[in-house]
């Protein structure tokens, strides 16, 4: 199995540093295969979503490996619609259904729709019931975590953001960590379509360590104390996404990564989306 690295989150679960993205993986066999996958390199945590429309072959993947239930994080999240809709114990009780598991290891809003609020007080009964072992957020912005910090008994364990050499977000990160908020970074090579790994700065990074752009990217975001979810279907990048504990990078090529930042968004802007 591949070294892997993790973190205590406020609550006391422990989180793998590194999990398996299955955003935009197809559902069926794409998707169980890549769970697989994961799982059999060493992977022990997958990170799903109601609207990611592959919890099901997530399931799947996850019986097929034969990887004890208990030995694997699980991440799902809680859609838009349900949020408006104020359904987030029924929705999550789909989840789990799609999912075919008795709980999840971690429950998450995923965007700051109208109407959070009312869903982060529903997160906190699942909380409660033991069926979510931590909950937290996704794309919550400095000032929708000072609001839940100010109105909720129960602080998020975690804020999913993007965040990659392109648009760092560290300040959002920063604060954070201040408040013993643990933070995930979604499209973390960049985003689908994006030219980040082509940048000859990683590629010139990693002929120093016998790493590849990527896993320059992943070890980065590691070092800054984030947990990163990077994506793919092929079972040998799936791989090499996890080989990343054998080096360190220097302070000189932090510096040099952290220099890639635009300031740009690769995606939609949490104070501005409209779906």
């Amino acid at each position: 199995m591949a070294i892997q690295s993790t973190i205590t989150l406020n609550n006391g679960t422990v989180i793998p540093q590194v999990g398996l993205g299955v955003f935009r993986t197809p559902d069926g066999d794409t998707t169980v295969n890549a769970v697989t996958a994961a799982l059999e390199a060493g992977y022990r945590h997958i990170d799903t979503a109601m609207i990611y429309r592959n919890e099901t072959s997530v399931g799947e993947g996850i019986r097929r490996s034969g990887v004890l239930r208990d030995d694997i994080f699980v991440t799902t999240k809680l859609w838009n619609d349900d949020i408006r809709a104020r359904r987030g114990q029924d929705a999550f009780e789909e989840s789990l259904e799609r999912l075919g598991l008795d709980y999840v290891n971690l429950y998450l809003i995923h965007w700051p729709a109208d109407g959070w609020q009312q869903a982060w007080d529903d997160l906190q009964a699942i909380y409660a019931s033991g069926r979510a072992k931590a909950i937290g957020v996704s794309n919550f912005q400095r000032h929708h975590l000072e609001e839940l910090l100010a109105n909720s008994d129960v602080k998020p364990a975690v804020d999913q953001i993007e965040s990659s050499p392109q648009f760092a977000n560290q300040e959002l990160i920063d604060f954070a960590h201040t408040q013993d908020i643990d933070v995930e970074a979604w499209s973390p090579l960049g985003g689908t379509g994006g030219t980040l790994l082509a940048d000859p700065r990683l590629s010139e990074i990693g002929a120093k360590y016998g790493k590849s752009a990527a896993q320059v990217v992943i070890r980065w975001h590691i070092q800054r104390g984030v947990i990163v979810l990077p994506k793919s279907t092929h079972a040998e990048r799936i791989r090499q996404n996890l080989d990343v504990f054998d080096f360190q990078l220097s302070d000189a090529d932090m510096a040099a990564v952290n220099a890639i930042d635009t300031g740009r968004r690769n995606g939609a802007d949490p104070d501005d989306f409209d779906f």
